[in-house]
């Protein structure tokens, strides 16, 4: 008989993880999958289609809140833990909650679940949310295909529409963007590749993205999500530390991972942080990981036209998952608000409608400004509402989505830009070339 299994996901990693284990391992009969950090992914299903055979129904996803009750009614033995960015102690209280209520609490590793690749792979992760991995990424991308370089980005899975439609995707263009439904949260991560020309791919089946994406490039570039480690068994591995949280290093699942597995450290955002907390990182490097090189870098932060900026009242929009389960009270928005003298920045609580009053109360951290959640129709109009309502003389829209456009604003927006500019250290491109080479 085989043990029947739990897997506790946010429609990411633990979508990956029964690709690649459980397939791999038909012992272990996965029962039913769990959400949280992504709203309105409960209730939902995993279609049988993309299961192997045996499973001849859709895998039923509850929110995460009913783990106990599940774990008594479908007989679990084991419940497998597939998501990111949790201070460790919340992932033991969640291995608590598992075994009060009688199963086995289990972390799968990369040598249980990473794929491999016939091209280069460079892996960029991070140890927390919104530390500016993916600008060095991008960055990355862009500078590699100006030398001729043959790149593709893989980013982690954001697969919040039609499971059955996202096995593989592949974004170009803003069309493709459009043509796939793209959620916000989606926009955010891959509108900045396409806006420059760079391909992008995602989705559910990374066995058949990866073998995608080498038809087109000699080097893949890993874009990871939150904090989590790559999906692809990569030839050099970049983690990203945030200055601003110099002390998360060692204290965020699967982050701390990273760093212990990084061939390069990048201490990012120094211009913003102090003294000594650039040092922490150091030092933490240093007693862990000191045979990886390091660099320290900044986020250039800009606007289109600052001049619009001055002496106005704004309502600040930042990215998502930065500022919601990544921890930080705010982002590049408040950044550039201050850098270039707006005159109010208006509290989004005072207009905020439906979900986004909900998102409040879960973020107490948030300070004066509003997380870009769009993550189905309904929350997009309600964000809409949210902006529209608050009296504010235009948007600064740190997202990288394009919100006005995506939500059809009545408000002008100005878009806030934030630029990877590495400051010292080791020369990153030259370690990709020497790869490549």
């Amino acid at each position: 008989m085989p043990f029947n299994c739990i897997i506790m996901g946010a429609a990411g990693r633990d979508f990956h993880n029964f690709r690649t284990f459980f397939v791999a391992h038909p012992e272990y009969r996965v029962c039913a999958f769990t959400a949280t950090q992504i709203p309105f992914i409960a209730q939902r299903s995993y279609p049988h289609e993309l299961a192997p055979d045996s499973y001849d129904s859709d895998i039923p996803i509850y929110d995460e809140s009913e783990l106990p009750a599940l774990i008594k009614t479908l007989a679990i033995d084991f419940v497998f833990f597939s998501y990111s960015d949790l201070a460790h102690a919340q992932v033991m209280h969640r291995a608590s909650i598992v075994q009060a209520a009688g199963a086995s609490f289990v972390l799968l590793g990369p040598a249980q679940t990473s794929l491999s690749s016939r091209s280069k792979v460079v892996a960029v992760t991070a140890t927390r949310t919104g530390t500016g991995k993916s600008p060095l990424t991008q960055w990355l991308a862009r500078s590699l295909v100006d030398e001729g370089v043959k790149v593709v980005t893989i980013r982690h899975p954001m697969p919040y529409g039609n499971l059955r439609a996202q096995a593989v995707q592949r974004f170009a263009s803003t069309a493709d963007l459009d043509a796939q439904d793209c959620t916000i949260e989606e926009r955010e991560e891959y509108s900045p590749y396409v806006s420059q020309g760079l391909v992008i791919f995602a989705g559910v089946d990374y066995e058949a993205i990866v073998r995608a994406a080498e038809a087109e490039a000699d080097l893949i570039l890993w874009d990871g999500g939150n904090n989590d480690f790559s999906f692809v068994s990569a030839d050099l591995n970049i983690v990203v530390c945030d200055a601003l949280r110099a002390g998360h290093g060692l204290d965020y699942y699967p982050g701390e991972t990273n760093f212990r597995a990084a061939d390069i450290v990048v201490i990012n955002k120094v211009g913003a942080a102090a003294a000594e907390d650039i040092q922490t990182i150091r030092s933490l490097k240093d007693a862990i990981n000191p045979s990886a090189g390091l660099v320290t870098a900044d986020l250039d932060v800009t606007v289109e036209a600052p001049e619009r900026l001055r002496g106005k009242r704004v309502l600040i929009v930042e990215d998502g998952p930065t500022v919601t389960h990544g921890g930080m009270g705010y982002g590049a928005g408040w950044v550039a608000a201050h850098k270039y003298g707006v005159g109010e920045v208006l509290d989004p609580r005072n207009s905020a409608v439906g979900s986004l009053l909900d998102t409040f109360n879960a973020y107490p951290q948030l300070l004066a400004v509003l997380p870009a959640m769009g993550y189905s129709q309904r929350q997009r109009q309600e964000l809409k509402a949210s902006i529209e309502g608050s009296g504010a003389d235009l948007v600064l829209n740190a997202s990288p989505a394009d919100v006005g456009r995506v939500l059809e604003l009545g408000l002008p927006v100005v878009q806030v830009k934030y630029r990877f500019a590495p400051q010292s250290g080791d020369d990153l491109l030259a370690s990709v070339r020497t790869l490549l080479a």
